[in-house]
């Protein structure tokens, strides 16, 4: 969320920032000026008819000492009147309120200034400094999805049969090693970097994913839960309501619903819990940076990815992943970037998986993102690098939705915090890039060194 006083104060800063998100920034920055004025106005009216009716009041009194009931009916006659437009004028407000709120809302994160300008994924920059490992080289490599149905334990007709396309049941070893990675990880990120395992919920509320940004624009992505008790009432309303009108709702069902509805949303990841851990507080100094992760399952509807990844792992409805997030003051997010993306990268680097690291491009960051590193693992069956994790820092862009500040040691509240968040890994990803650059000629996948101990010794998987 963007704070319209900065707006209204220095807009050049705002219109150029949205700008390189690629938006009319002088537009945009015209509309949400335009509602502030208008708010603003209406405010001043309010608190003019306030004070007069205030004045009024005691003149009343004031009147009728001196017997003058002409002046005290008029006075009154006034007093009711201002009473009127007060009222008329609290509901204007809040209407006016919720359209500056409702345009905010759906306005990405102005890029940090070292974010490179750029359409798409082809802007992105590579950091070379980071880039870790050459890719392997494997004769007539198989894409993990051939591996794993060859070994038997990884069965997607299946899971079709049961929830639909991108599921899967992973069996046997296959499973353990998901589990496997998610234990490491763990130990990696709160042994090695300090940072506080966390058992989060999975369903959360409206609040919470309009906190980390999810809603209300990228609403389309999630899955929403609902009682079936809720629904069926939710539904009879809504119907009752189109005999009445004599025609359909304006809207689709889903959104109709929602209008009855308290809704929960299943985490499309542990960034909305973990972060949001925060939400509505005070947070003292002392205690920052918080660092938080957490190994969860993540669900996503993947509603604009029609035709991308269809078979295999690599874009599932369901899948695990170890999130990380942090809380900082404004001066210590830079670094906490650099640490986070440290602690993500360890990871590849103890599974000796060769990787790379970009900075994504104003076009490719994500909404809520100031800036973004993505962490891309090699996958010889792809003959590709692809993503594995995206590490970000929002700076104060969450903090301010889910109205979160930080307090100084002289108790003073300072500002809104700065957030961080990333994968520390994506768990099917780690698995689908352990099968592809450990797959063995007779068919079987090696394991890892770092990972030997959480499969019980084991050192290679085989056919079920």
């Amino acid at each position: 969320m963007h704070d319209i006083r900065a707006i209204r104060d220095d807009p050049a800063v705002f219109i150029l920032g949205v700008t390189r998100r690629g938006l009319d920034g002088a537009a945009v920055a015209a509309d949400l000026l335009a509602k502030d004025k208008a708010l603003r106005e209406l405010l001043t009216r309010l608190q003019t008819h306030q004070a007069r009716r205030n004045d009024a009041s005691k003149l009343i009194g004031q009147a009728k000492q001196k017997k003058d009931e002409a002046q005290a009916k008029s006075l009154m006659d006034e007093v009711a009147g201002l009473k009127d437009a007060i009222q008329q004028g609290e509901g204007e407000q809040r209407e006016l309120e919720a359209l500056l709120r409702e345009a905010l809302a759906v306005i990405p994160n102005i890029p940090a200034a070292d974010v490179p300008d750029g359409a798409d994924e082809s802007g992105n920059v590579p950091v070379t400094s980071r880039a870790f490992g050459k890719p392997l080289a494997v004769t007539k490599p198989k894409q993990h999805f051939e591996i794993g149905e060859n070994l038997g334990q990884m069965d997607f007709e299946r899971a079709a049969k049961v929830s639909g396309a991108r599921f899967v049941y992973l069996k046997g070893d296959l499973a353990r090693l998901e589990r496997a990675l998610g234990a490491f990880m763990l130990d990696i990120h709160t042994g090695q970097f300090g940072y506080t395992e966390m058992s989060p919920p999975v369903l959360v509320r409206d609040e919470a994913m309009f906190g980390t940004g999810q809603l209300p624009k990228f609403k389309d992505d999630l899955f929403a839960t609902y009682t079936t008790e809720e629904y069926r009432r939710a539904f009879d309303e809504m119907m009752q309501e189109y005999d009445t009108a004599g025609g359909p709702p304006g809207t689709d069902l889903q959104d109709r619903i929602g209008h009855f509805l308290k809704r929960h949303w299943l985490i499309p990841t542990a960034e909305v819990s973990l972060t949001n851990y925060v939400n509505d507080e005070i947070v003292a100094e002392a205690e920052l940076p918080m660092r938080f992760t957490a190994f969860t399952p993540c669900f996503r509807a993947e509603a604009g990815a029609a035709g991308k990844d269809t078979r295999g792992m690599i874009r599932m409805h369901q899948f695990s992943k170890v999130e990380l997030v942090s809380i900082t003051t404004p001066d210590q997010s830079a670094a906490e970037h650099e640490r986070m993306t440290d602690a993500a990268q360890e990871i590849l680097k103890k599974l000796e998986l060769a990787h790379r690291v970009v900075t994504l491009c104003t076009g490719d960051m994500g909404f809520a993102a100031r800036k973004t590193y993505d962490i891309e693992v090699w996958l010889p069956g792809q003959g590709a690098y692809r993503e594995i994790s995206s590490c970000s820092n929002c700076g104060p862009f969450q903090a301010l939705r889910m109205n979160t500040r930080w307090r100084g040691g002289d108790g003073k509240a300072k500002g809104p915090v700065h957030t961080l968040n990333g994968s520390g890994l994506a768990v099917g990803r780690t698995l689908v890039a352990i099968l592809e650059n450990y797959q063995q000629p007779d068919g079987g996948v090696a394991v890892p060194v770092a990972l030997v101990p959480y499969m019980g010794g084991k050192t290679k998987i085989t056919k079920a």
